[in-house]
């Protein structure tokens, strides 16, 4: 396992991955959400969780609340988001009032890392597709693992490598895009056991990641000609970088460096 990723750039990192899921650009590419195999995955994830309706469940990385909005709905648990980014938990609280479960699904900016929240106050704890952006691992695994109650379980999704990854597949945008530090998925079972979890389970959904990916490439091509057919302008977006991270990310998935993989453990 990598170690954590400096003071000044852990910030930078956790800031810049905030923007861009708050942006335009992102959601025009992913969508209402942000991880491969949407809310089927989800629900696959809180199935593995055994949640219910008297299941308490923090959500990490909570980002615009879709998949707390989802497992609020599905399961009739209640759902705490928090999420670094301060207008994504502003945005995350207006859908939830907007869906009628503003009662069981709530949100809080916070950090991974230092989760404000007191010990054993949850069943359950969910990251989807960002556990691989936080800068320092074990100290979130070390959080996950603190919050849970005695048998609560603590489930990931994320992407996964194989092999060492090109060189275009390095760098901010690739961190913030869950590609740069994608760990193999012995790592992340790694992490939650040297946390004190135990009981870890793993399912691979590959072929997810490479229908979000195609479809990201194809959303881009439609995006590369609106701007350039009615002269618009993305904020924050450099269409020329995306594409060619997007094609490098393809090129991966098919010849197997990166996947996508569920990953389940528990407190004894």
């Amino acid at each position: 396992m990598t170690g954590p990723v400096q003071p000044a750039d852990a910030g930078h990192v956790k800031s810049c991955c905030a923007a861009v899921y708050q942006s335009d650009f992102a959601r025009l590419l992913l969508g209402e959400s942000f991880h491969p195999g949407g809310m089927k995955l989800t629900e696959r994830l809180g199935t593995l969780l055994e949640l219910g309706p008297t299941s308490r469940v923090l959500d990490v990385a909570s980002g615009n609340g879709e998949s707390a909005i989802f497992l609020a709905q599905r399961f009739g648990c209640e759902v705490v988001g928090i999420d670094f980014g301060a207008e994504a938990v502003v945005e995350a609280s207006r859908r939830a009032t907007a869906a009628g479960v503003a009662h069981l699904a709530t949100f809080a900016q916070g950090d991974a890392e230092q989760i404000d929240y007191p010990d054993a106050a949850f069943h359950a704890v969910i990251c989807e597709c960002a556990f691989c952006t936080f800068p320092d691992k074990s100290s979130a695994a070390a959080e996950f693992m603190r919050v849970l109650r005695p048998s609560g379980r603590a489930g990931l999704s994320d992407l996964t490598r194989s092999g060492p990854l090109p060189s275009e597949l390095e760098g901010l945008l690739a961190w913030v895009s869950c590609i740069a530090d994608a760990r193999p998925e012995d790592e992340y079972v790694g992490y939650l056991y040297a946390a004190g979890l135990s009981d870890a389970r793993t399912e691979k959904h590959n072929q997810a990641l490479a229908e979000m990916v195609r479809d990201i490439q194809g959303k881009l091509l439609g995006a590369e000609l609106i701007v350039k057919l009615q002269g618009l302008n993305l904020p924050g977006a450099d269409l020329v970088q995306a594409k060619a991270l997007a094609r490098a990310a393809a090129d991966a998935v098919r010849a197997g460096l990166l996947g996508y993989s569920l990953v389940t453990a528990r407190r004894a």
